[in-house]
């Protein structure tokens, strides 16, 4: 059975509100996943530690992701996708009130793990929840647009929540993250509709669909394709003090570049993904090569870097398409597959800042992050090119 479900779609404003609630939700995610990176200056400074150190809490959020995001979706297989959706955001919201009031660097760590546990099973079931409202050949347009809260939290959220953190403390940041996750759970529980004739997931299939070759291959081109990405982003804030060297109010506007290039990109993904297919995903993997190797040069200046980080945002492109892929290839296992789909781009959050801190701690300089990532990325499209080379890849 495909993800689309046999009752008949609900009317268009139904399916706005409903998107709209959910977004809310990856709003609230986004801003909680790359606040700290905004304001690793800020912590490192309080807690008296190094940047690549403060890295460690980011790689740690990324491992609840990668942790979290099968052990929810199976565990939850047999629940309502909008119980669901409403337990995994409680849990972000105590997460991330947690890490505002996180003692030492050791509980800010343990926080951030926590808080990133629920994100891939949230992004995972909002993903089949709302591809299942929209006729079968708009379903990466309707994945997309509940991914524009995850790019407009880099647009907005992010700024908003940097700010917040340099004026008031780094902690009134998670805070704010805290309150948003709130305000989601009401919207949830309000407008996504709880389908009672819905199929239930069966956790032995999700299971034996994990068995295809080309899921892993999928997931594999999302956890090294996709790193570069955050090896660059993780290091933004120091980059634009050591290396472009402007005053910490620019940074800002550098997490806001990185935002719109990100909204472009979400926006473009889906609609390359409906039009190309699995193409879609060679395609952005070679235009994320290509931008990442751009920003090493574009840090010097301030005017190069703002483009510099709104092209390498754009690399969210291929969220979408890889959503898609693997929830058509184990269709067996839509909830699963979606959810281990951003476990997979998690993996790529953990390893892009570990790379990028070795090769800062190694002398490097900032701008070496570029190169690894275009690195990484030219690994995943060379996975890309051997799936599409296996029996099943189109």
């Amino acid at each position: 059975m495909s993800v689309q479900e046999l009752a008949p779609l609900p009317h268009k404003s139904t399916v706005a509100k409903m998107e709209a609630s959910m977004a809310l939700g990856s709003f609230a995610i986004g801003t909680g996943e790359f606040a700290i990176m905004g304001l690793m200056p800020d912590i490192a400074s309080n807690l008296q530690l190094s940047e690549p150190q403060v890295g460690h809490a980011i790689s740690a959020y990324a491992l609840g992701v990668v942790v979290g995001a099968p052990t929810l979706a199976i565990l939850g297989a047999r629940l309502l996708r909008k119980h669901m959706l409403l337990l995994l955001m409680a849990l972000y919201a105590l997460g991330n009130l947690a890490t505002a009031f996180a003692p030492s660097f050791g509980g800010l760590v343990a926080f951030r793990f926590i808080s990133g546990l629920p994100h891939g099973a949230y992004f995972g079931i909002a993903a089949v929840v709302a591809s299942s409202m929209v006729a079968n050949n708009q379903r990466a347009g309707a994945v997309a647009r509940v991914m524009l809260g995850l790019t407009l939290a880099m647009l907005l959220g992010n700024p908003v929540a940097t700010l917040l953190g340099q004026y008031f403390g780094w902690r009134s940041a998670f805070v704010l993250v805290g309150i948003i996750a709130l305000c989601t759970l009401a919207l949830v529980w309000r407008f996504v509709p709880q389908r009672h004739d819905e199929v239930r997931s069966d956790p032995r299939k999700e299971l034996q669909a994990f068995t295809l070759p080309q899921v892993w291959m999928a997931l594999a081109i999302a956890a090294i394709g996709f790193a570069g990405m955050f090896c660059v982003f993780s290091y933004l804030a120091p980059t634009m003090l050591q290396v472009t060297r402007v005053s910490p109010q620019w940074i800002p506007f550098g997490l806001a570049a990185f935002g719109v290039g990100g909204i472009v990109g979400n926006l473009a993904g889906g609609k390359l993904f409906d039009r190309l297919q699995f193409r879609a995903v060679g395609l952005v993997l070679m235009w994320s090569m290509a931008v990442l190797l751009f920003f090493t040069f574009a840090a010097q200046a301030l005017w190069s870097l703002l483009l510099g980080i709104g092209l390498v945002g754009t690399m969210i492109a291929l969220a979408a398409p890889l959503q898609i892929r693997l929830m058509d290839i184990a269709h067996e296992a839509p909830s699963l597959a979606a959810a281990s789909n951003h476990a997979a781009f998690n993996l790529a959050n953990a390893l892009g800042p570990w790379l990028g801190g070795l090769a800062i701690s190694a002398g490097m300089g900032w701008t070496s992050t570029g190169y690894i990532g275009a690195a990484t990325a030219l690994l995943g499209l060379l996975i890309y090119l051997a799936a599409r080379r296996m029996k099943g890849g189109h």
